[in-house]
């Protein structure tokens, strides 16, 4: 019986040896497995950008004739840990509206820009605006612009969904538009309506798709204490687009930046 009970007792500690043993081992596991991935900043990344649109990605305006917002926005992203490296593709056509936009979205070369990159950011809208003052400038009416900015949604979700086409993980900023009138109109404040109308619409359709962000420059040039404007008095002038890239660096950002280009 004595030794039974001692064969007994020695298998108890053997198998709570054992037990311990795999508890221990499998808590160590555990701890592996809930180890966090490192942080984006752990290795810095060459960042592809593409920017379409209108002449506020060409830059009109720009003494410099580097691309407006673009250097200044480079300089910005290049300071993120998680950047090594900010290279922008600029295919900004004075003049262009929704529908010429749409239209330059098949060209083979943006295309293939587009599946390569990280961020496409894009300045549209003011010309679709423009173009109903120049179409209805004798009889003007708020109604106008109500009626074109149906189809100017229809093509600014058209031209979202061709860019998904193209490349499904990207990051899209639309920037928004301003009132070009500010300078000599500031008292007629339905154009302004209109434009906070515009932009609404603009954040409304960006808000339908994941990896969107629409980024709100109208209050920047409302600003009547600064000199933004180039000597035409309706593109932005060298300071002018240095607050563009500001304010779209502020939206990208304190780890903002991670879901656009992880």
């Amino acid at each position: 019986m004595k030794r039974i009970l001692t064969f007994l007792f020695a298998t108890m500690l053997f198998v709570s040896g054992c037990s311990s043993g795999t508890a221990e081992h499998a808590l160590k596991s555990i701890d592996v497995q809930d180890k966090k991935n490192p942080p984006s900043s752990f290795i810095p990344k060459d960042v592809e950008i593409v920017s379409v649109g209108d002449s506020l990605t060409q830059g009109v305006g720009d003494s410099t004739n580097q691309g407006g917002y673009i250097p200044y926005l480079k300089k910005d992203l290049e300071t993120l840990k998680e950047v090594r490296s900010a290279n922008f593709q600029n295919y900004g056509v004075k003049g262009n509206r929704t529908d010429q936009l749409e239209k330059r979205l098949d060209q083979k070369e943006i295309k293939k820009a587009i599946k390569k990159a990280d961020l496409v950011i894009i300045t549209i809208g003011g010309n679709d605006v423009m173009q109903v003052f120049k179409d209805n400038f004798s009889s003007l009416q708020v109604s106008k612009f109500e009626q074109a900015l149906v189809g100017y949604k229809k093509r600014l979700g058209e031209i979202i969904e061709t860019i998904r086409e193209n490349n499904p993980e990207t990051g899209i900023v639309l920037v928004g538009i301003y009132n070009p009138f500010i300078k000599w109109f500031s008292d007629i404040k339905e154009v302004d309506e209109i434009i906070k109308e515009w932009n609404q619409a603009s954040e409304q359709i960006l808000a339908k798709y994941s990896k969107t962000k629409f980024i709100p420059i109208f209050d920047i040039f409302e600003n009547q204490e600064e000199d933004l404007l180039y000597t035409d008095y309706f593109h932005p002038n060298d300071h002018g687009y240095k607050l563009m890239a500001k304010r779209i660096f502020s939206y990208l950002d304190n780890n903002k930046l991670a879901q656009f280009i992880e």
